[in-house]
């Protein structure tokens, strides 16, 4: 393009997605580069279940919401919840044409700052160039293998839960699937379904109870920081400490409890208290030890170790990383996702040292459109 965009969103995720679509309601000349929804399509299974519900939604001006979508549809949220994957991935496709956002697809291979601005060098050497960028990549640069775990699981017989999202080849096969939260279980109940013949799940701590999780009073924190986006950081160590706590409640130490009749069937095992102690190969497939002294024989080992933000590994950034101010691998940001860098905005899952947990979480797609509106907007 002749002339600098205004933004260059990195990512079609609903964080990107949803800035993009308030960018453009702004006036603000968007570009947006990424497969739509691309992590959604292919590292999330068929079949998944999500914890959230229709007030959920992507339109921070508030008029392409779900109940819209649905309307639109001949439906009401109780016909849907809990939402499926699918029509989840069902409504960012309206959405999008509704917003009238159309991706560029292809590979970012480099960040370059510009006198005017940034310049994204693609997989081909072209470039696309804007005076502001916006990296929405989400979790897909973050997945948590823990060394321990990758150095006593041989690399063929182990998988990520984001890289486990197709279940066929396990039909029939035995699987221990080590983690405790939601996506360890919707896994189970994935792979008990497909007619895995057995299915472990190993976690350090008590099993979580089968019981619906209460998100009622994390929508006002999260849309009230559109308006205080210091909020979080302001409060103290303990505070933060008891806040990610309440919603580790919440979201860790509770499973949804259409879950139970699907996982506590015969075939799937649980065993909690216990951690992988040794591990080898047998003419019958992996022995594996828990701690306690019990031995189980599978056939894969299945990940849900979640993710851990490490901003270096996002590959285009990495000739930007000598001026970037990087805090515990967490991008350091202000009120309005801007990093150390001017121009360069951040959000999803990298926000949320600065911003909070909630900001892993689709929840905040809208906040966080909002907030790098304000910068963008006040700039122009």
């Amino acid at each position: 393009m002749s002339m600098p965009a205004d933004l260059l969103i990195i990512g079609a995720g609903p964080f990107g997605l949803s800035l993009a679509a308030h960018a453009r309601m702004l006036g603000l000349e968007t570009v947006v580069f990424g497969q739509p929804m691309g992590f959604w399509k292919e590292h999330m299974p068929r079949g998944m279940i999500l914890r959230s519900a229709c007030d959920w939604h992507l339109d921070a001006d508030n008029r392409l919401t779900i109940e819209a979508f649905l309307q639109a549809r001949g439906q009401t949220p109780d016909d849907v919840e809990p939402l499926s994957r699918d029509l989840y991935l069902d409504y960012a496709e309206w959405f999008r044409h509704q917003a009238g956002i159309e991706p560029l697809f292809g590979t970012v291979r480099s960040l370059e700052r510009r006198t005017d601005g940034f310049a994204a060098v693609l997989d081909d050497g072209a470039e696309l160039t804007a005076r502001n960028v916006a990296v929405a990549v989400g979790f897909s640069n973050f997945p948590q293998v823990p060394p321990e775990l990758a150095d006593m699981i041989p690399a063929g017989r182990r998988s990520h839960t984001c890289d486990m999202v197709d279940f066929a080849a396990l039909k029939g096969k035995r699987c221990l699937i080590v983690g405790g939260r939601q996506s360890a279980f919707e896994w189970a109940a994935l792979l008990a379904d497909e007619g895995a013949a057995q299915v472990h799940v190993s976690h350090r701590h008590d099993s979580p109870a089968f019981a619906p999780s209460d998100w009622s009073w994390v929508n006002p924190l999260v849309d009230a920081m559109a308006d205080d986006p210091g909020w979080f950081r302001s409060l103290s160590g303990t505070e933060q400490d008891a806040l990610a706590r309440r919603l580790w409640i919440e979201g860790r130490s509770k499973v949804e409890p259409w879950l139970e009749p699907r996982v506590m069937r015969p075939n799937v095992a649980l065993w909690p208290r216990t951690a992988l102690a040794s591990c080898r190969e047998t003419g019958d497939g992996l022995a594996v030890t828990l701690d306690d002294g019990r031995t189980l024989l599978v056939d894969h080992v299945i990940l849900a170790t979640g993710y851990k933000v490490e901003i270096g590994r996002v590959p285009f950034l990495a000739g930007l990383l000598g001026d970037l101010a990087v805090r515990d691998g967490f991008p350091v940001l202000d009120d309005h996702f801007q990093t150390s860098i001017p121009g360069l905005f951040i959000t999803s899952m990298p926000a949320t040292r600065d911003f909070g947990p909630f900001f892993a979480f689709t929840i905040s797609v809208r906040t966080s459109a909002c907030l790098i509106g304000q910068a963008l907007a006040a700039e122009k």
